[in-house]
């Protein structure tokens, strides 16, 4: 029995568009996947890094070292 030319091309696009199908398809779950984790990272960003009032109090904390050790090179400028 021969296989005539439009059996053949219905195939081969028929499986061309399969593989381009699954393709897309991987790509949404991808993008859809990615999405999902931004959120979740956005939910969670606020809580990984310093918060303002304790940057602001390490700050306050070095600001007084720098404070003393300007004071003990100023009282050793003047011996």
């Amino acid at each position: 029995m021969p296989v005539d030319v439009q059996t053949t091309i219905n195939l081969v696009g028929g499986a061309i568009l399969a593989v381009v199908g699954w393709f897309a398809r991987q790509l949404y779950q991808s993008v859809k996947d990615l999405q999902f984790d931004i959120r979740k990272i956005e939910v969670n960003l606020p809580t990984n890094y310093v918060s303002k009032f304790d940057y602001n109090e390490g700050l306050k904390e070095i600001k007084g070292m720098l404070d003393k050790i300007f004071d003990k090179l100023d009282d050793k400028a003047d011996k």
